[in-house]
């Protein structure tokens, strides 16, 4: 090995190093500099603990709003060739790119009080602003994108001649999604719920805009840390700590289960 070629390596290696230590430290960082008895005593704090509930409570309720309504979107737009997809396809992947105080603002104009929705909807005393059903709104809206993209990738990887020799066989076009098409993009779909879900419980600006930050009310663990700061930064880490820790558990557990999932497929 030529001396340039090893220099070209050890410039590699140091690269990789600095690149890696970037993304990790600051995490890691949440966990190591304060002690683990301290930052579980923060935890204690009605501020962290009504946080938690909020964030669980709605994160589920995202999440299966999602998974719903997207899947069958995911699919067709997966096996389907129609006028404006490509438009669609655009418009689909805008909250990715939108800044979320942008979209905040956008829920605002549009079910708001004085919104293009809203208006109509106070008439029939139904107020969505500043409520847990804005943090809802909020987190589908940032979230599924995520889901929708690993549901598409995961319908587009099936061969069509599998579908194909089902319908063959007399299967019925939905009983074939079911026993099918669902089993085999099952390791896809659960990487998307899980990147999705950890999306929704860090989801920060369009919930503050579109619905505030009351505690007990429409404050997840992201604005309950930005409020801890201002008075606790010890909360703030612990609040941190927490979330990061459900949020690897929750990547963890689907990583477990989607080597399960292609290690069944690999042995039928």
């Amino acid at each position: 090995m030529s001396k340039f070629r090893k220099i070209g390596q050890f410039i590699l290696v140091l690269f990789i190093v600095v690149i890696v230590a970037y993304l990790v430290l600051p995490l890691l960082s949440v966990f190591i500099t304060k002690s683990p008895v301290l930052l579980w005593e923060k935890l204690s704090d009605s501020l962290a603990y009504q946080a938690l509930i909020l964030s669980v409570q709605t994160s589920i309720i995202s999440i299966l709003f999602i998974v719903v309504f997207a899947t069958p979107l995911a699919y067709r737009m997966a096996k389907t060739e129609f006028p404006g997809k490509k438009v669609l396809e655009v418009f689909l992947k805008m909250p990715i790119v939108a800044p979320t105080a942008v979209v905040g603002v956008g829920l605002l104009l549009l079910f708001g009080q004085r919104g293009l929705l809203g208006e109509t909807l106070s008439v029939y005393g139904v107020e969505i602003p500043f409520t847990a059903i804005a943090v809802v709104m909020a987190q589908i809206f940032m979230a599924s994108p995520f889901y929708l993209n690993s549901a598409r990738q995961a319908f587009e990887a099936i061969d069509d001649q599998l579908l194909a020799v089902s319908r063959t066989l007399g299967v019925s076009a939905s009983m074939t999604f079911w026993r099918v098409t669902i089993p085999l993009s099952m390791p896809g779909l659960l990487s998307g719920v899980a990147l999705s879900w950890a999306l929704a419980l860090g989801e920060f600006g369009a919930t503050m805009m579109f619905a505030g930050n009351m505690p007990g009310k429409t404050q997840t663990l992201p604005l309950a840390i930005f409020t801890a700061m201002e008075s606790d930064a010890d909360v703030a880490v612990a609040i941190a700590a927490l979330l990061l820790t459900v949020s690897f558990m929750l990547l963890l557990l689907v990583g477990l289960v989607d080597k399960y999932m292609r290690n069944k497929i690999a042995a039928r």
